[in-house]
C-alpha cells in the first residue's frame, strides 16, 4: 500500500514539474520571442547543385593559385597558409618572396573576407542552400577578375614587379570575398581557397566511417577540382599565357549565372514563406499561462 502510495505522489510529482517547465517555457517564448526562421526542405538536387557550384569555385581558386604562384611573385592569392609560412621566412631572413608581395597578398584577402562577410552577413538559418546574398558576393569578386584580367592583357601577360603586386592585390581582394561567401554556407570541410582541412576530413574519416557517401563525394570532389584546376592553370600559363585568368574568371562567372538561375525559385520561395506570427503566439502563450492549474 505504500508503494502504490510512494508511485502516486512520484507521479504527481513529475506532472507538476513538467507543466511547470511547460508554463516556464512559454513565459520564456513570450518575453524572448524566438527570430523569424522560414521552413524550407531542401531537396537532394538542390544539395548536388550546390556542391557543384563549390566544386567549380574551387577549380577557380586552384586555376588563380597556380598562376599567381608561378607569375606573380611565389605568393598566393587564395592558400593563406602558405604566405604566412613565407612571412615566417622573410622576417628570419631565410628567403622567400618579397615582402611587398607577401603583404599585397595577406592584407588583399583580408580585405576581401572583410567585404564578403558585410554582403552575406551573419548567415543566419533563413539563409537556404544557397542565399542571394552568396550570389551578389560572388559578383562582386568578379570585379577584381576582370580587373586583373584588364590589367594582365595591357602589359603581355608579362607584368613587372610593381604590376605583378596590383595583380596580387585584385585577386587577393576576389579570393576572399568568395572565402567569405562560402563560410556563410556552413557546409563542413569545404572552403574553396584552401584544401587542408578538406584534406584533413576526408582521409580522417576513413578511420572512423562517420559520414555518407555524399559527403565523401563532395570532399572528395573539392580536392579533385582544386587538381584540375591548378592543372588548367599551368597548361594555359605554359600554351596560351594571354588568355590564362580568363579561366578562373570564366568559371567564376558560370557559377554565379547558374547559382543566379537556379536558385532564384528557392530563395523567392523562402522570403515568400509566411513567418512565425510572434504577436499571435505571444497572446497564446499569454492566455495559456493565466489558465489556472486544474
Amino acid at each position: 500500500m505504500n508503494v502504490k502510495t510512494m508511485n502516486a505522489e512520484t507521479t504527481n510529482t513529475e506532472t507538476m514539474n513538467a507543466k511547470t517547465y511547460e508554463d516556464t517555457q512559454d513565459t520564456l517564448a513570450v518575453s524572448h520571442p524566438s527570430p523569424t526562421i522560414a521552413k524550407l526542405k531542401t531537396s537532394r538536387l538542390d544539395t548536388r547543385v550546390r556542391d557543384l557550384l563549390l566544386n567549380g569555385l574551387t577549380f577557380s581558386s586552384g586555376a588563380v593559385d597556380a598562376i599567381s604562384f608561378l607569375e606573380l611573385g611565389k605568393v598566393f592569392t587564395a592558400f593563406m597558409t602558405g604566405n604566412i609560412a613565407f612571412l615566417g621566412l622573410r622576417v628570419a631572413d631565410a628567403g622567400g618572396p618579397a615582402w611587398s608581395a607577401i603583404i599585397a597578398a595577406m592584407a588583399s584577402f583580408a580585405v576581401g573576407v572583410y567585404l564578403g562577410t558585410l554582403i552575406v552577413g551573419k548567415g543566419e538559418e533563413t539563409s537556404g542552400v544557397w542565399p542571394r546574398q552568396v550570389t551578389v558576393a560572388l559578383s562582386v569578386a568578379l570585379i577584381g577578375h576582370v580587373g586583373f584580367q584588364i590589367v594582365w592583357f595591357a602589359v603581355g601577360g608579362h607584368p613587372s614587379a610593381d604590376v605583378a603586386n596590383w595583380l596580387v592585390a585584385l585577386w587577393g581582394v576576389a579570393m576572399g570575398v568568395q572565402s567569405a561567401a562560402v563560410r556563410s554556407l556552413h557546409v563542413k570541410g569545404v572552403f574553396t581557397t584552401a584544401a587542408t582541412a578538406t584534406f584533413i576530413f576526408f582521409f580522417g574519416d576513413f578511420a572512423t566511417w562517420t559520414r555518407s557517401a555524399e559527403e565523401m563525394r563532395r570532399l572528395r570532389g573539392v580536392l579533385v577540382s582544386l587538381f584540375l584546376g591548378a592543372t588548367a592553370g599551368g597548361l594555359l600559363l605554359a600554351h596560351a599565357r594571354i588568355f590564362a585568368p580568363a579561366l578562373p574568371l570564366i568559371a567564376t562567372a558560370i557559377v554565379a549565372a547558374i547559382a543566379a538561375v537556379f536558385f532564384r525559385k528557392f530563395n523567392r520561395r523562402m522570403h515568400q514563406t509566411v513567418p512565425f506570427d510572434i504577436e499571435k503566439n505571444s497572446r497564446m502563450n499569454s492566455a495559456r499561462t493565466q489558465q489556472p492549474a486544474s
